[in-house]
């Protein structure tokens, strides 16, 4: 099994910026992805950035590109996602998820293509 814990929500003005944190501990994989997606209230769950442990190769949604930023520590088995430029529309609770295969079926991008996940993170924007 794999344990999933995030860090790091909370309440910003528009413009302002967070950091969140997700801590994988249990199973290890070779080659697997780590991604944030994250879902608003009445809405399905949307992707938002995802990394390739292996490589590094980042993978972003449209809507986040330039603003936000993922990264890894190898050594803590960390995953962070620095949110700048913080919009209203980017509340939402934040969720941290492991793809344990890169080539597993299916796509990064989809949260059902996914196979652990964290409890979620409030992230709040106001205006």
């Amino acid at each position: 099994q794999v344990q999933l814990v995030e860090s790091g929500g909370g309440l910003v003005q528009a413009g302002g910026s967070l950091r969140l944190s997700c801590a994988a501990s249990g199973r290890t994989f070779s080659d697997y992805v780590m991604g944030w997606f994250r879902q608003a209230p009445g809405k399905e769950r949307e992707f938002v950035a995802a990394i390739r442990w292996s490589s590094g190769s980042t993978y972003y949604a449209d809507s986040v590109k330039g603003r936000f930023t993922i990264s890894r520590d190898n050594a803590k088995k960390t995953v962070t996602l620095q949110m700048n430029s913080l919009k209203p529309e980017d509340t939402a609770v934040y969720y941290c998820a492991i793809r344990i295969s890169y080539y597993s079926s299916g796509s990064l991008y989809y949260a059902n293509d996914y196979d652990y996940w964290g409890q979620g993170t409030q992230v709040t924007v106001s205006s």
